[in-house]
């Protein structure tokens, strides 16, 4: 389901061993016969291709291994039963692996998986492209119930693209559930409250966390991670208790 035997380049055997010459050019003919037969029709071709560029993207985006899974099935179910001839291949793996975060509960946006496909050049088309084949897809397989996304998702999701300790996401998680109040988050863009929440707690556990990186991340700007700050400390009082979970070793 994706998962393809590859013979392998190597002269060696597997314990290490030089093979000698006659037995290189059988695995060099096994290698190409493979090859020929396991795309031996266009559909094949094509299912190689798009099956190829959903595992690369998924790496690319540090995607977990059940997001890759699912995106495979829903293609291959796709291919099944819809004309997929002639769409462009990085568009249709893109709206593919957004069906399957929506299902696996993964907040990724659309443009961010359009640019994980390769390069971003004409990344806005792209996306466009990419939303249209998704609809298609969604009226093909039925609707898709979107997860409801909460502010702990968002805080997680900056948090393991910026590779922050988990010390500090556990504090943001805590601080966000004990700040949880409509006239903090209405009418802000939630990933913007989120990077602000992270920072917070990793100046309150004494990491070292750029604003620059938590903003290129979480799509905001360095000022809007400020104003967010001053926000959250204006309304609360925050007292830290370290907890030997949360204290340094």
């Amino acid at each position: 389901m994706g998962i393809a035997t590859e013979i392998s380049i190597s002269t060696k055997d597997f314990s290490g061993k030089t093979i000698n010459y006659q037995v290189a050019n059988q695995m060099h003919n096994l290698r190409k016969w493979q090859q020929r037969v396991r795309v031996s029709s266009p559909r094949e071709r094509r299912l190689a291709n798009v099956l190829t560029v959903i595992g690369g993207t998924c790496q690319s985006l540090a995607l977990s291994s059940n997001v890759l899974e699912t995106s495979s099935m829903i293609y291959r179910n796709l291919d099944s039963h819809m004309e997929v001839k002639g769409k462009s291949v990085a568009c249709i793996a893109a709206a593919v692996i957004y069906m399957a975060c929506k299902q696996c509960d993964v907040v990724r946006s659309l443009e961010e998986i359009c640019s994980g496909t390769g390069s971003n050049k004409d990344l806005k088309m792209k996306t466009k492209l990419a939303a249209k084949y998704y609809r298609t897809l969604v009226m093909e397989a039925g609707s898709v119930t979107a997860p409801v996304i909460t502010m702990d998702k968002y805080i997680s999701k900056i948090s393991n693209m910026t590779n922050t300790d988990v010390r500090v996401e556990r504090l943001a998680l805590e601080i966000a559930e004990k700040t949880d109040d409509a006239s903090v988050a209405d009418g802000k863009a939630p990933n913007g409250i989120a990077a602000a929440y992270l920072y917070i707690a990793s100046v309150l556990l004494g990491q070292n966390v750029l604003q620059r990186d938590v903003s290129s991340i979480a799509g905001v700007t360095e000022v809007t991670i400020r104003n967010r700050c001053k926000e959250i400390l204006s309304c609360y009082k925050l007292n830290l208790t370290l907890r030997p979970s949360l204290a340094k070793n």
